[in-house]
């Protein structure tokens, strides 16, 4: 409703203008209000390193690039040619890169979905692996949504990303209680929830300082797009993929 969208996308994915400005000492919020009052659709982030502010990128889909120059240099003075840069997105190809990243999510679903159940040949089984699979997406999109994220083409990779790394996770524990025999069936949950728990928290932790590190705007997007996706499939995987597998095991065996 107010995006025309399931995502926010930005200007990489509907086409528009991006500018960089290297200024210091810039109130980046005081800027947005300003370019509020002159422009619809602006987003203005920071631009820094290691906590020191060398500038800031602004993002439109309907601004003319001389018009917001202009603006700004009311505002700042006279950019010179070395603070000032502009790249622009067509419309086409902007929508032509969303169609195609949601092509690349929808087949990598599918032939996930078609390895899952050659691997185990069970239904119940390799559905709850595809539904865990289906939330992990579903909830991590929602709360992007909610904290304002606008998705660039870096973000829908990042979505790739997490899909496999959501089979990934529930597939070890799905083979861990149900191809291995030793021990109890708990026995084997809790060795495959270990397991599972040390690649996720590991994950977590060196995405985590790539995000605070990180100069990249677009790397910190994936990093967090990553990061809110693994502390949903930690829910997914161990709170509603083992449960239905014990359920099934328990029932399966009598």
């Amino acid at each position: 409703s107010k995006t025309g969208d399931i995502v926010n996308k930005d200007v990489s994915l509907k086409g528009g203008l991006t500018a960089t400005v290297y200024i210091d000492n810039v109130d980046v919020l005081e800027l947005e209000e300003f370019l509020d009052g002159k422009f619809d659709d602006v987003l203005v982030r920071e631009l820094s390193t290691v906590g020191k502010l060398n500038g800031f990128i602004i993002e439109s889909g309907d601004v003319d690039d001389k018009k917001l120059k202009s603006v700004l240099e009311e505002k700042y003075g006279v950019f010179g040619s070395e603070d000032f840069s502009v790249e622009i997105t067509g419309s086409s190809l902007g929508e032509s890169f969303y169609k195609e990243m949601l092509k690349a999510i929808l087949f990598a679903f599918l032939f996930m979905a078609f390895v899952v159940f050659v691997a185990f040949r069970s239904f119940i089984p390799s559905i709850a692996v595809i539904f865990a699979a289906i939330l992990d997406l579903v909830i991590t999109l929602a709360i992007v949504d909610l904290v304002g994220i606008r998705i660039s083409t870096a973000g829908v990779a990042a979505f790739l990303l997490l899909l496999g790394y959501s089979i990934d996770t529930d597939v070890l524990l799905t083979t861990r209680m149900l191809k291995r025999k030793e021990g109890g069936l708990f026995e084997r949950m809790i060795g495959g929830v270990k397991t599972g728990l040390t690649m996720t928290v590991t994950t977590i932790v060196a995405l985590s300082v790539a995000f605070i590190f990180s100069n990249s705007l677009i790397l910190k997007q994936m990093f967090l797009i990553i990061l809110i996706g693994l502390f949903v499939d930690v829910i997914s995987t161990y709170f509603m993929n083992a449960g239905i597998l014990y359920w099934y095991s328990r029932r399966k065996d009598g």
